[in-house]
């Protein structure tokens, strides 16, 4: 199969649909598809990711990858989008491919870059199957970057999700990965849904035996820390990853627990990390940002920490969730998002109810005070993990759009129908 990915999200930058979408490309190589990627030029960046030439042009076998025209995206130094001026490479792009079918990731996004329906037109032209697959909640970012009296927010949400209902409804599909976020979008008026186990993750990097003694004084040269419980955030230093509350709990926290017992983990970076560091410094002594690291030096990271733990409500799936689970630790989450779907609170991590301080402080401390209880629900996340290895979620994807080309040409058989023996 032929298939053409325009996504707003692809390495150098390390957040799930980027990643992701890498990893999903891997595994099309490996079966023989061949693929066209186009998503926003980060060499405007070459001083953040030195790195960005490694994820252009033929990265892989049958891969080949695009860079587009790109401009700053909401304000946010290390985001990029499409410019308009990028549209005309995408329309010949895609003329010189052929393919059999269009995915694009976060259309919306590309919309308000590209000022137009991305793939929408060249599908409908050569008669192919356009598919959208919804990954971020945008809509609930503008409490966090909208500069409008809070007021506003309310209306200003439901006007943006009137529109992305529009947008999504223009494609033959929209796919999404959470049960919980499929309901959101009926509610917003998102009719062509396809809810699908999509996103996994690579389960054989991650294991709980890659703990070792004294793994960050080796490693990071931090001589205090192996000692203490650890606990790992991972993620974007933005204000949507619900850091303002979380410095607010922390400070509820030093107050129930010795902050001596415990060591703060932040893998990493964004325009909060300035705010973030100082402040947790003034409670806790044993503070590190890390900073942005490789995807491979995450699964040794999460093994030698005790907990991971995120604030952010607005996740549509979360994948360090289902890593750190493969690493043999448990999460803490807020009720809150496509998280929930992988916690069961008291067995395999913990959830607080949103914006409760107290409830989060006192999930923390448990965890804090608890080594056996950290490891019986180590042991049952590790159980969780096995449905979401790449090999599932991409012949998911695979399958629906094979399903869909046939749905657009029934009677031709296209050439992914010959791709039968999909093995890893």
């Amino acid at each position: 199969m032929k298939i053409a990915i325009l996504t707003s999200g692809f390495p150098p930058v390390l957040d799930g649909v980027s990643v992701s979408g890498l990893y999903r490309v891997q595994k099309l190589s490996q079966w023989g598809h061949e693929v066209l990627v186009c998503y926003p030029d980060y060499s405007p960046l070459a001083n953040l990711y030195p790195n960005w030439r490694d994820y252009v042009g033929d990265i892989l076998p049958g891969v080949r990858v695009i860079g587009l025209e790109s401009t700053p995206m909401f304000g946010v130094d290390f985001e990029r989008n499409v410019s308009w001026k990028s549209y005309p490479t995408v329309v010949r792009e895609l003329e010189n491919f052929q393919p059999d079918v269009i995915h694009v990731d976060e259309p919306e996004r590309l919309f308000f870059g590209f000022f137009r329906l991305a793939g929408i037109h060249y599908a409908k032209k050569v008669g192919i199957p356009c598919v959208s697959f919804f990954r971020t909640n945008f809509i609930e970012y503008a409490e966090d970057f909208l500069p409008a009296p809070p007021v506003l927010i309310p209306m200003i949400q439901g006007i943006v999700s009137r529109i992305f209902a529009k947008i999504y409804n223009a494609y033959d599909l929209t796919l999404v990965s959470s049960k919980i976020t499929a309901e959101k979008l009926l509610k917003m008026g998102i009719k062509n849904l396809k809810y699908a186990n999509l996103l996994g993750f690579d389960a054989s990097q991650f294991n709980p035996n890659l703990r070792q003694e004294r793994f960050f004084e080796q490693h990071y040269g931090l001589t205090d820390i192996d000692r203490k419980v650890k606990l790992i955030f991972l993620g974007r230093l933005t204000p949507d990853k619900g850091w303002a509350f979380t410095l607010r709990t922390f400070e509820r926290l030093v107050k129930m627990v010795d902050p001596d017992q415990f060591a703060v983990l932040i893998v990493g970076d964004g325009p909060m990390r300035s705010q973030i560091e100082q402040e947790l410094s003034l409670l806790i002594p044993s503070v590190q940002l890390l900073g942005r690291v490789s995807p491979s030096d995450v699964p040794a990271l999460l093994a030698n920490s005790d907990v991971h733990v995120t604030a952010s409500e607005k996740e549509t799936r979360g994948l360090t969730v289902l890593e750190a689970f493969a690493a043999g630790i448990p999460v803490i989450a807020p009720r809150a998002g496509g998280v929930v779907e992988n916690i069961q609170d008291g067995e395999n991590g913990c959830l607080y109810t949103p914006q409760d301080g107290e409830d989060f402080a006192q999930k923390l401390k448990l965890l804090i005070e608890n080594g056996e209880l950290r490891k019986k629900m180590g042991l049952k996340g590790l159980r969780c993990v096995a449905d979401y290895s790449w090999d599932e979620t991409v012949k998911n994807l695979v399958g629906i759009w094979e399903a869909q080309i046939t749905l657009k040409k029934p009677t031709q058989p296209t050439a992914s129908h010959l791709k039968i023996n999909q093995t890893s």
